[in-house]
C-alpha cells in the first residue's frame, strides 16, 4: 500500500480519490525532529507552506529508505531543497497551473483595496466611524499603468485582469517566453523602465538570492504615489524599506498576501492604514484547492502506476 503524508492537509475530494486507489492518506503536521522520524513510514509526502523538507530531514528519510516522491501542493518549491532531493534520488513535483488565478484575483483584490481604501474604511466603520471625507480621494485603475515583476502563470493571469478593466500592463522577467507579448499584447521591459512607468508593482516573482527585489533603491526609482502589491514570497520586499516608504508618502499604500516571517511579526507595517493584508491566503479558494488535489492524485497515480 502506498503510504501518503498530507503534512499540511489536502482537498478531501483529493483523499478520496487516492483511498480510492487502494493509497492509505495520513493528514498530520510534524514539527521537523519528529518528521525526520515520521517519514520512515511513508512513500510520499505531500506540503504546502508550513513544512519546511530541509537536507537534514531529506538525509532522514533517504537513509531510512522508503520516501520516494516530495510534492508541493502550489507554484513556489523554496520551502524544499529540491536539487538535493534529487540528488539523493527522490522526486519532487509540484502544482504550478492548480492556484493561478487565485492568487491573480486577491492581488486584484488588493489593487481594489489600496485604490479605495476598502481595507482602512470598512475598518473605521466597524468602529463606529463614518469618515466619509477621508477616504474621498481614491484613485480608479482604469487608465493606470500595472509593472508586473515576474510573468509566470499569475503574473499573465493578472495582465489579462488589469486589461480588461483598462489598464497599461507591462512585465519583468529574467525570462521571455516565445510569442507571450503578442499573444497578450504586453510587452517585456526593462525592471527599471518598470519602476519608472508603474502607477502599480505587482510581485510575482520567487525567492531570489540576494536580497528583497522591491527594497530602498527600486522604490526609489519608482513613481510618487505607486502602489506596491506583494502576493508571491514575503522575502521578495525588504518591510522596512515599505514601511519607511509608507510613512513618508513616497508609497501610497501596499497590498500584501506574504510576510518575511510567517505568521507575521511585524505589527507596524500590518497595522498600518494604507496597508491591505490577508494572512497568506493567495491558493486558498475552494477552486484552487480541488484543482490542486486533482493534480496531486495525477502526479502520484503516474509515479506508481495506480
Amino acid at each position: 500500500m502506498i503510504r501518503i503524508l498530507a503534512s499540511d492537509g489536502m482537498d478531501k475530494s483529493a483523499i478520496a480519490a487516492l483511498e480510492a486507489k487502494g493509497c492509505e492518506v495520513v493528514s498530520q503536521f510534524y514539527e521537523p525532529e519528529d518528521l525526520k522520524k515520521e517519514l520512515a513510514n511513508y512513500d510520499v509526502i505531500v506540503v504546502r507552506s508550513a513544512t519546511k523538507v530541509r537536507e537534514p530531514i531529506i538525509d532522514a528519510a533517504v537513509e531510512a529508505g522508503r520516501l520516494k516522491m516530495i510534492i508541493r501542493g502550489g507554484v513556489g518549491v523554496d520551502n524544499i531543497d529540491v536539487k538535493y532531493a534529487e540528488s539523493k534520488g527522490l522526486i519532487v513535483k509540484n502544482t504550478p497551473r492548480a492556484s493561478s488565478q487565485s492568487v491573480a484575483e486577491l492581488a486584484m483584490g488588493h489593487m481594489f483595496a489600496c485604490a479605495r481604501f476598502l481595507s482602512i474604511a470598512g475598518y473605521t466603520m466597524r468602529n463606529d466611524k463614518w469618515e466619509k471625507k477621508a477616504y474621498a480621494k481614491g484613485i480608479e485603475l482604469q487608465g493606470k499603468t500595472l509593472g508586473i515583476v515576474g510573468f509566470g502563470r499569475i503574473g499573465q493571469a493578472l495582465g489579462k485582469m488589469a486589461k480588461a478593466i483598462g489598464m497599461k500592463v507591462v512585465a519583468y522577467d529574467i525570462f521571455h517566453i516565445p510569442g507571450i507579448e503578442e499573444e497578450l499584447g504586453i510587452p517585456y521591459v526593462e525592471m527599471d523602465e518598470l519602476l519608472a512607468q508603474a502607477d502599480f508593482v505587482s510581485v510575482h516573482a520567487p525567492a531570489v538570492n540576494g536580497g528583497a527585489l522591491i527594497n530602498e533603491e527600486t522604490i526609489a526609482k519608482m513613481k510618487d504615489g505607486v502602489v506596491i502589491i506583494n502576493t508571491s514570497r514575503g522575502t521578495n520586499v525588504d518591510e522596512d524599506a515599505l514601511l519607511a516608504a509608507l510613512e513618508s508618502g513616497k508609497v501610497r499604500a501596499a497590498g500584501l498576501d506574504v510576510w518575511a516571517v510567517e505568521p507575521a511579526n511585524n505589527h507596524a507595517l500590518y497595522s498600518h492604514p494604507m496597508v491591505s493584508c490577508t494572512p497568506h491566503i493567495g491558493a486558498t479558494t475552494v477552486e484552487a484547492q480541488k484543482r490542486i488535489g486533482a493534480e496531486i492524485v495525477d502526479l502520484i497515480s503516474k509515479q506508481f502506476n495506480l
